[in-house]
């Protein structure tokens, strides 16, 4: 009982102290260390936002009325169609034009040139000359004349020699051996100085100096004639040259379109379509598969069955060099693929890509074509695949 007694009143202590313990007050807790403060002056502008008043700035907007977001730019969209290179058009636009060109042109019927040629300076509906031959760049035609018998004075009479006959006296030359010597100014001894002088050839001459002056004799009077002159050469170079100066219709692929005296379409006006032209005149220059054509089918009996287009898929940086290149479409012959893929990348860079054709990755992607018309002969087309 006694034992009984002890915990019992152990027990109730226990309890009895923690229920001090929990209705204790809690300590307070330790301050924090005052910090730093800064003063900053604000504006009145920054005061009047503050308390939602209209700020004194006249251009700002007022708090009431919501601001207005800024517009995103939205990507430029390009037209569908084939870039072409044409003479500067008419500026009349034709509705339903498939071409894009750097001007807008209307004609009543869309015709292509039976000559066209990658080697061009201007486009032009035709060539510039009648017929397209090779030439070294001096001119064919015959020179001009100024009237005259080739004579030296204002005699009508023809050129005839009279009593004055010209007199030329040549001294005689000995023929001498070339000598060089290296003299030490510090020797000593007997000798004399040589000078250094240049091997020469004997000349047999019929006086003892030099002179050209008309001579003197008894005869009739002669005639120096009037002063003309053999020719002069016209400052018009040959027809193959001014072909590529002034221009020549461009080889482009224009797909069921008739054959014509010229090159006449359709087309509407791109502001980009300039700088495809310019890519395809540098890569028309390059290209060159008949080479590789003649050396694996030389008697034409293999591939001429039937024409040959390949399509590339182009990438080019912001320098215009080419970043990416890959055959979209085959033409069947790896050697003509490759040969389109080569006559890029030696064509490159192709400078200042405007701004416009630059895409979020900041590259120009395009698709670029090459056709070979293999009826009557290899034909070459290039072209810019439409959107």
């Amino acid at each position: 009982m006694l034992a009984l007694v002890a915990h019992g009143v152990f027990v109730g202590v226990l309890a009895l102290m923690a229920f001090i313990q929990l209705n204790l007050p809690p300590e307070p807790k330790p301050p924090k260390p005052a910090s730093a403060v800064a003063l900053r002056p604000l504006s009145a502008q920054d005061w009047a936002k503050n308390r939602g008043q209209v700020p004194p700035n006249p251009n700002a907007p007022p708090l009431s009325q919501p601001l207005k977001k800024k517009e995103e730019k939205k990507p430029e969209k390009h037209p569908d169609g084939q870039v072409v290179d044409v003479a500067p058009g008419n500026q009349k636009e034709a509705p339903d034009a498939k071409y894009l060109a750097e001007h807008d042109n209307k004609v009543d019927k869309e015709t292509r040139a039976k000559e066209t040629t990658p080697f061009y300076r201007k486009a032009m509906p035709q060539t510039t000359g009648r017929k397209s031959r090779d030439g070294s760049g001096s001119s064919e035609e015959e020179a001009g004349h100024i009237a005259g018998n080739n004579g030296r004075g204002a005699d009508d009479r023809p050129l005839q020699e009279g009593g004055k006959k010209p007199a030329f006296e040549l001294p005689d030359a000995r023929h001498k051996q070339e000598i060089a010597l290296k003299q030490d100014p510090n020797a000593s001894g007997p000798g004399m100085e040589v000078a250094n002088r240049n091997e020469s050839d004997e000349v047999i001459g019929n006086a003892k100096r030099l002179r050209i002056q008309s001579g003197s004799g008894s005869g009739e009077e002669g005639s120096e004639g009037r002063l003309g002159s053999p020719g002069m050469a016209k400052l018009m170079p040959s027809q193959s040259v001014m072909n590529q100066i002034i221009g020549a219709a461009p080889n482009d692929h224009l797909k069921d379109v008739e054959e014509g005296e010229g090159t006449y379409l359709n087309t509407r006006e791109w502001k980009y379509a300039s700088f495809f032209n310019r890519v395809k005149q540098s890569v028309g220059t390059q290209w060159n598969p008949n080479s590789a054509l003649m050396r694996r089918d030389p008697t034409g009996n293999i591939y001429s069955g039937r024409d040959r287009y390949t399509l590339l898929k182009v990438t080019l940086d912001e320098q215009g060099k080419v970043a990416d290149i890959a055959i979209e479409k085959s033409s069947g012959l790896d050697f003509l693929d490759m040969e389109a893929v080569e006559s890029f990348k030696r064509a490159q860079p192709f400078p200042n890509p405007p701004a416009g054709l630059l895409e979020d990755d900041s590259k120009v992607h395009f698709s670029f074509g090459f056709f070979m018309d293999m009826g009557g002969g290899p034909r070459m087309h290039l072209f810019r695949q439409p959107n």
